[in-house]
């Protein structure tokens, strides 16, 4: 049979004690080490993830203000295009109607003149009538020298019926 030492029996009983000091101040720091450092790890990993998740969210905050800022810029072009046109058909406008000012103040002037130039015939239509009448009282009223006279006043003075003004 087996005989079982007491070299044997110390050597188990050692090999229990020191299993059992280095659980109790090897193996048990080593894990609490290793559940901190598991527990670090998770909670950066959670950091990261809010951290993507906000820059995310800012990301499309971004993108939201870009693409606005362009509608934005594009609306200040219509607005300007829209504005620089009203000021244009303004302008024309104005134009227009300073022209046609322009226009009725030449035909006034015209009519004017038209009007002076008439009155001027008419007065010195008047003087050769009474030149022709002093030249038939003075000459005395001899009916041949009466129609020479009025020959010549339509020579000097125009056709009646001539109505031709230019």
């Amino acid at each position: 049979m087996l005989k079982i030492g007491w070299d044997l029996v110390w050597t188990i009983i050692n090999l229990i004690v020191l299993y059992l000091l280095m659980k109790k101040f090897l193996i048990g720091p080593v894990t609490g080490i290793m559940e901190k450092r598991k527990a670090l790890i998770a909670s950066q990993l959670d950091n990261a993830k809010a951290v993507q998740e906000k820059a995310e969210a800012l990301k499309g905050q971004y993108e939201h203000a870009l693409s606005s800022a362009k509608e934005e810029s594009a609306q200040i072009i219509e607005d300007a295009k829209a504005d620089a046109k009203q000021m244009s058909e303004g302008i024309v406008k104005n134009a227009n109607l300073q022209a046609a000012k322009i226009i009725d103040t030449a035909k006034n002037t015209a009519e004017q003149e038209r009007k002076n130039a008439m009155q001027g015939a008419k007065t010195e239509i008047a003087a050769l009538a009474m030149e022709a009448a002093k030249k038939l009282l003075s000459d005395g009223s001899s009916e041949k020298g009466n129609h020479m006279l009025y020959d010549e006043f339509l020579a000097k003075a125009g056709d009646a019926n001539d109505t031709d003004l230019n």
